[in-house]
């Protein structure tokens, strides 16, 4: 199955498929920051849902290019579960958008983890992405070996930008 993503379908399909995983959620992306979401009609911050994630089980990692903003952090602080149980690399280098739901589907594409790109925007004031769903099992691998390689730090020994990197893997 592929769906491609067009901008109006960004939200309702990638945040219907974050708060149905079972076992594990992967988030790469460049830019987060405190973004809100609509879940059966009640809006939520993100990582309140993340949160209940954790709590039900889930394995969840996030990926970043950057420290979050202060609303970022003002959110984050207000979920004790994320201290402990969000795992969390930071890489001045990953510009990757990526999305792993349970190992079997992945999304590919351009939207940060921001209001503007996945949050709750007016469409006048969202930007424009574009992306792919898939579960075709080649590009899931890829994606997430992709992802690991950051995750397990395979890159940190040859990086060249460690000089902003606040916090290396390896």
């Amino acid at each position: 199955m592929h769906i491609y993503i067009s901008n109006t379908a960004h939200y309702q399909e990638v945040i219907s498929r974050m708060l149905s995983v079972k076992r594990t959620l992967w988030i790469g992306t460049a830019d987060i920051k405190d973004l809100y979401i609509n879940v059966d009609g009640e809006v939520k911050p993100l990582l309140a849902v993340i949160a209940q994630l954790i709590r039900r089980g889930v394995e969840v990692r996030l990926i970043h290019a950057k420290e979050p903003g202060q609303n970022f952090r003002e959110d984050f602080d207000k979920y004790p579960t994320l201290f402990d149980r969000l795992e969390r690399v930071l890489c001045p280098r990953v510009h990757f958008k990526i999305i792993v739901f349970d190992c079997k589907e992945v999304y590919i594409g351009s939207a940060n983890l921001t209001g503007a790109g996945l949050g709750m925007k007016a469409s006048s004031t969202r930007n424009f992405e574009a992306g792919i769903l898939t579960d075709d099992p080649t590009i899931v691998e890829q994606a997430m070996n992709q992802f690991d390689d950051v995750w397990i730090g395979k890159h940190c020994q040859s990086c060249k930008r460690k000089d902003v990197c606040l916090d290396p893997i390896a």
